[in-house]
């Protein structure tokens, strides 16, 4: 594992969190931006819409429609890159 603050993608590339759980919290997300941080079973959180309001490139994309799509892929890309709260 790289020497500092682990980020999302560090983590699940150990297998301290699955590909199904990220999903899970982007899912969490989209259904209520109000949902609050996603605890992942391994005990680590990330809070997605702190995430989505520090990041002023969010404002820019529709996330509804056919546009929704590219919002969904755009925040999984900023979900992967985030350094989630320890256990």
């Amino acid at each position: 594992m790289p020497a500092g603050p682990l980020t999302l993608a560090d983590l699940r590339k150990a297998g301290v969190v699955t590909s199904q759980e990220i999903v899970a919290a982007i899912d969490v997300y989209l259904r209520d931006p109000m949902a609050g941080p996603y605890r992942f079973d391994s005990g680590h959180s990330v809070d997605i819409a702190a995430l989505v309001n520090a990041t002023p490139a969010f404002g820019a994309v529709d996330r509804s429609g056919p546009q929704e799509k590219v919002f969904r892929t755009v925040l999984a890309a900023a979900v992967m890159s985030a350094h989630p709260t320890l256990p």
